[in-house]
This record gives structure tokens, sequence and C-alpha cells, in this order.
């Protein structure tokens, strides 16, 4: 009768073990918005809440439950099988092996199993009970947790946390590998995360590059010059692209050239005002600037009071969604790959993007662009023919343009033995 009754108590201890694994299982799976979801259409909808409300505190009494179920189980497997074994040895033996094979399958990985392919059914079972095993054993097994964290140094982290942004990257780069997420669903969340790193002078049109209209221009010859480069808006400048009298639309010349009478009239006139951004502001502080005041160009300025060039709304958003063609791209400024394993790449183009190519990480604190790459590692203007060596990637001046500005460069990964520096 009574090893009956100790059966029964070991089977009873270990199917509590199983059910408390599996709840752990689920409250490790499911979110809180996952959890309240359930408790919705549960009528265990209070215990599910409460558990959704502090998961870390009723994973720890479910883990110290099944621990001394489990412990209890062994106990009594081996006080049954001593009266069965003459040697005592023998009966810890068996009892060892039958206990690995019961909390690994029956207690272990069999109810982690079910729980994983029906997580809401079993909350909406198990709730009660694990709201229970919290209220009754759950301080002791805070006090045990409290004498483990003094034990053990390191912040512990709340169930179900995401402590860093790598962390929820990673998490995201595991969801598209499961095809969960869609490709282009994992290079929008990545950007989205780069983009608050960005600083506006790495999305500029550089001054070099800025079309502008003299301040001394009729509204015809203005309307002229936006219809041959093909821009919609642009800066009015004085003296030099210093001066900034304002930015003039190209909907409020074609407004006034309907007007005979003021084909003649100064287009500064037409200008509205300029908006000023210092070149170290962030991109997403900008855009959420520029959508506030429905603006969609700003005039970018150095840390000496000077133009330094010009952001537009589409180049913000570029950053996000992806090449957006505009009236500031030119049909040259994408990397072309060469028979040799190479790229030709505009001098204009970002470091970080000439790294990718190359699977490498070319980001600079004090550089943005290839061109400006190559002058920093030559210490000098470059000239055509010039060549450097950066992080195993050469990089060499091809063609020149006015003012002996660099527009292209050549670049291709080297091997070891060929990395020789920097070459004039």
């Amino acid at each position: 009768m009574t090893a009956v009754l100790l059966v029964a108590a070991i089977v009873l201890m270990v199917a509590l073990s199983g059910l408390l694994a599996a709840t752990e299982a689920v409250i490790a799976r499911l979110s809180k918005p996952e959890l309240e979801q359930v408790a919705a259409g549960s009528r265990a909808r209070r215990s599910i809440e409460a558990i959704a409300a502090d998961p870390g505190a009723h994973s720890n009494a479910l883990t110290f439950a099944r621990v001394l179920f489990e412990s209890m189980s062994a106990v009594l497997v081996t006080l049954i099988l001593t009266d069965l074994f003459d040697v005592r040895w023998q009966a810890f033996l068996v009892s060892v092996a039958i206990m690995i094979l019961v909390s690994f399958i029956i207690a272990g990985t069999s109810p982690r199993s079910v729980a994983r392919a029906h997580p809401q059914q079993v909350m909406s079972f198990a709730a009660p009970i694990a709201r229970a095993v919290r209220v009754v054993i759950g301080p002791v097994a805070d006090l045990l947790v409290v004498l483990g964290d003094r034990v053990t140094p390191g912040r512990p982290q709340r169930i179900g946390s995401v402590s860093s942004e790598e962390e929820l990257l990673n998490m995201v780069d595991e969801a598209a590998d499961l095809k969960v997420l869609e490709h282009g669903d994992r290079e929008l969340i990545h950007s989205v995360f780069e983009f608050s790193d960005r600083l506006v002078r790495e999305v500029m049109v550089a001054r070099t590059d800025m079309v502008t209209i003299d301040g001394d221009e009729g509204v015809r010859d203005a309307l002229e010059q936006f219809l041959e480069t093909g821009i919609s808006r642009a800066p009015v400048v004085g003296r030099d692209s210093d001066d900034i009298l304002g930015v003039l639309y190209l909907k409020d010349l074609v407004r006034q050239s309907l007007q005979e009478e003021s084909r003649s009239k100064p287009a500064v006139e037409l200008a509205r005002q300029a908006d000023f951004v210092p070149e170290s502001l962030r991109a997403d502080l900008l855009l959420r600037r520029m959508q506030a005041s429905a603006t969609h160009l700003a005039m970018v300025v150095d840390e000496y009071g000077g133009i330094a060039g010009l952001v537009t709304l589409e180049d913000l958003i570029e950053e996000l969604v992806g090449e957006i063609s505009d009236e500031y791209d030119r049909p040259g400024d994408e990397p072309r790959k060469l028979l040799d394993g190479g790229y030709r790449v505009s001098s204009r183009l970002a470091t970080g993007e000439l790294g990718d190519l190359f699977d490498i990480d070319l980001e600079f604190d004090d550089v943005d662009s290839v061109g400006g790459l190559l002058a920093k590692s030559l210490s000098k203007i470059p000239e055509r023919g010039d060549r450097a060596v950066v992080d195993g990637i050469e990089l060499v001046a091809e063609r020149v343009g006015p003012r002996k500005r660099i527009l292209t460069v050549l670049a291709r990964r080297l091997e070891p033995l060929q990395e020789s520096g920097i070459e004039a």
C-alpha cells in the first residue's frame, strides 16, 4: 500500500513538473501584448494579466517549484528501489537513470514542445496554477534569486526584454532568415536604426554640386535655368554661395511667368525664407523638423558659419527607403563593376557605401565621401593617377574636373601582399 502511494505521488509530481515546464516555455515565448491578447478571450483572464505584468517573477517561481517536485520525485524513486535491490549502489544507479529519462523527456522536452506548438491553449489552462505557485512559494523563490544575484555579479534582465539595439537587430535578422520578415522589411528596419546615427553632412548635397540662382536674375532667366537643370527648388544667392537670400520654388516662377508684366521682375522677390541647419544636426531630427514646417529644402551651415551644402526632404527619405531619383541625382553616380573585380565610383560616394561594396566597415568621423577619404590618405588634393590604400582597398584618382576636383575613383580590393600604402 505504501509503495502504491509513493508511485502515485511520483506520477503526480512528474506531471506537475511537466506542466510547470510547459508554462515556463509559454511565458518565455509570448510577449506582453500577446499575453494580454490571450487574456482577453480566456476565463483565466486575471491570472494571465498578472503573469503579463511580471513574467520574470512568475517564471522564477515556476522554476523553483519544478526543481522542488523533481527533487522530491528522485528521493521517492530512490526509496522504492532501495527495497527492491539488496545493494544500495544498484538502487542508486537505477534511480538516477530513471529520473534522467523522466526529467528530460516527460517533464522537460515533451511539455515544452507542446507549449511551443500551442502556447495560447497551454497558457489558458495553466495560468491559474502558475498564479497560485507564484502566490504560495514566490517569496521563497524571490529570496533565492536575491541570494543568487549577490553570488553571481551582473545585472539581471527581465524575461522577454531586449537589452540592446544590436540584440533587437539580431532578432530581425533571424526573423528574415526564417522567412517571417521579407528581405525588404529587414533592410527598412536596419535603415531606421542607422538613420538615427547619421548626421546632416553625411546626406547633404555638397556646396560644389549645388545649383544656385543669382539674386539679380529675372523671372524668365531663372525659369530657363530651372528647366535646363530639371530642378524644382534652388537657393538664391547674392555676392557668393555663402550669401543666401532665400529659396526659389519652380511653381512660384511658373505662376509669375504667366503674367506678362511680371516676367522681368527680379526672381529674388519670389524667394521664400531659407531654413538653415547645422551640419552636425542628426538626420532624423531634421526630418521631423521639415515635416513639421512643411519644407522640402534646408541650407546646411558648417561650424564656421559658411554654407556647406543643402539637404532636401528626398535626401532624408532615401536614407530610410533607398534611392529615389531626384533633380540632384546624376546618371554616373552609381558604382560600376569592372572586369578586374573593382568598381568605378563617384568621388561623392559615401565611405560607408564603398565599404558595403567590399563587405567591410569604412566609417570615419572626419570624412564622409570617397574623394575626401582619398585626400585624407594622401594628405593633399588628389591628382589624376594618385593612389592610396585604405583598409585593404586601393583607391586611384581617375577623372579630374574643374578646380582640380576629383570626379571618379577606381576602387578594388588588394591581396595582403599588395598593400603598399600611398603613391603619388
